[in-house]
């Protein structure tokens, strides 16, 4: 009886010194990565994460999809002038010799009542002042299409707004290229960040012709013959 006792007893305790070396080598540091066993990630390691429908999932930028351009064009010239110019300039000029040609040849002409002279003096004074201030403000908010992609992924956008009430009309067209990174996740882009920007408006109708100039009017500040 005490040798079957003593048997188990040998027995329980070699299977505890096995069990106690298995928990050590699992919490060993050193202990290599198992061959195989799946990365942690914010998807199987998160108990908050949760997947989004793929319908609210953000998508690619394609060829005609929507974009909105903020466009806000600020412009300020200020340009001053002064220019100033005095002269003052004497002349005395006198003929010493004279000539007379005789229907043979050209002899010298002496003068009997003296060498003729010319003299007087010339005061001039101009006097210029220039004063330039421009400012220009251009701010909208417009839709525009992605036409084309680049091969080097940036986008090609084109934006044509037209707008009628009545007798007036408003016409605004953009172009330009933008960069994917440039785009915000709510795909909004400003001007600042497209390249070769161009942007058209017009405006036609009875405001218009109340402040626009006419054909003479162009011509006379175009050339300023006076």
């Amino acid at each position: 009886m005490k040798t079957h006792f003593r048997i188990l007893s040998c027995l329980a305790l070699l299977l505890s010194l096995l069990s106690n070396s298995a928990v050590a080598q699992d919490a060993s540091l050193l202990q290599r990565p198992v061959v195989g066993a799946e990365a942690l990630t914010q998807q199987n390691s998160s108990f908050i994460y949760k997947e989004l429908p793929p319908a609210a999932r953000p998508r690619e930028l394609q060829k005609n999809d929507i974009i909105t351009v903020i466009v806000d064009y600020r412009t300020r010239m200020l340009s001053e002038g002064d220019a100033e110019n005095r002269k003052t300039a004497s002349l005395l000029a006198v003929l010493t010799d004279w000539i007379r040609f005789d229907g043979k040849s050209i002899q010298r002409a002496p003068q009997a009542n003296g060498d003729p002279s010319i003299g007087g003096t010339l005061n001039s004074q101009y006097r210029a002042e220039s004063d330039v201030e421009l400012r220009d403000t251009l701010t909208f908010r417009i839709g525009a299409k992605i036409v084309d992609i680049r091969p080097n992924g940036n986008l090609v956008i084109e934006a044509h707004w037209n707008i009628r009430n009545n007798e007036e009309h408003w016409r605004i067209s953009l172009t330009g290229v933008v960069r994917r990174e440039s785009i915000q996740p709510d795909r909004t882009v400003t001007s600042d960040s497209i390249a070769e920007l161009d942007v058209v408006k017009k405006e036609m109708g009875q405001v218009r012709d109340g402040y626009s100039r006419g054909w003479a009017q162009k011509w006379y500040d175009r050339f300023k013959p006076f």
